[in-house]
């Protein structure tokens, strides 16, 4: 058994530095997960090979596949000064992240992907917790891809990871330009919509949304005039006069259940 009790071991910083840098995470290829939860989904949809594993005494860790990972056990102190979390729950890992880039592929080839229908777009949404949350009811309302357009937190960031609770692993997330969204969506026949105001808004539910992709705009600009200018239309969601707007990974879900109501 491997035992770290110093938190200037060479293993501590490394996860420190991925806790804490977008470009320490990309450079490495790697990100950094919490809870014995994450490790059990990371085991379960396997694709992302688990790096090393460090947990405190007394923790069960769950039973996963990867026979390469090293487990490392830790002290409290040390537990504390590598996770992110306030409240650690005695099991943080790193893991070889998701590829956010679009593949050579399907800029090539997007007709090898036309089974896709719906599709989310997140333009500036900043804050890693609204994004994983996103990303969490993307999955559960079965919608495609996610695009993340120029601006927005880091989806494999650890709070963004920990907020979508296991979708890194078995759902498309891509990071990409808005000339390549509009390029790759013309090429597939998917309209674009927005979430924002302007002559041309429909009420969500009047759209038949079954084959778009709509944008959720930043939380406190909104839909940038450059997205805006490139989409087919936009699209609201109606509410009390009382209320000006949603939180962004609020209106997500309101909107994602309009897409998926009629396929789930």
């Amino acid at each position: 058994m491997e035992i770290i009790t110093s938190r200037k071991n060479p293993i501590c910083t490394h996860f420190r530095k991925l806790a804490s840098s977008r470009a320490y995470r990309e450079e490495t290829g790697e990100m950094l997960c919490d809870s014995p939860k994450l490790l059990e989904e990371a085991s379960l949809w396997g694709g992302h090979r688990i790096h090393t594993v460090l947990y405190t005494q007394g923790v069960k860790l769950p039973v996963y596949d990867d026979c390469t990972a090293r487990e490392i056990q830790v002290t409290e102190s040390v537990m504390e000064s590598v996770s992110p979390m306030k409240t650690p729950q005695g099991v943080v890992f790193s893991c070889a992240a998701p590829t956010l880039r679009l593949p050579e592929e399907l800029k090539r080839e997007p007709e090898r992907y036309l089974t896709w229908r719906r599709c989310l777009v997140l333009d500036g949404v900043q804050d890693p917790g609204n994004v994983g949350t996103i990303l969490r009811t993307a999955d559960a309302f079965d919608c495609g891809p996610v695009f993340l357009l120029p601006g927005c937190a880091d989806a494999n960031s650890p709070k963004a990871v920990r907020a979508a609770m296991g979708v890194h692993f078995r759902r498309v997330i891509y990071q990409c330009t808005l000339n390549e969204l509009t390029d790759l969506l013309g090429k597939m026949g998917i309209p674009l919509y927005a979430a924002a105001l302007r002559e041309d808004t429909a009420d969500v539910r009047e759209l038949d949304l079954s084959n778009a992709a709509v944008v959720i705009g930043s939380e406190g600009q909104g839909v940038s005039q450059a997205v805006l200018e490139a989409c087919a239309g936009t699209l609201k969601i109606p509410m009390s006069r009382r209320c000006e707007s949603l939180n962004a990974a609020a209106a997500a879900a309101v909107i994602l259940w309009e897409m998926g109501r009629s396929q789930i």
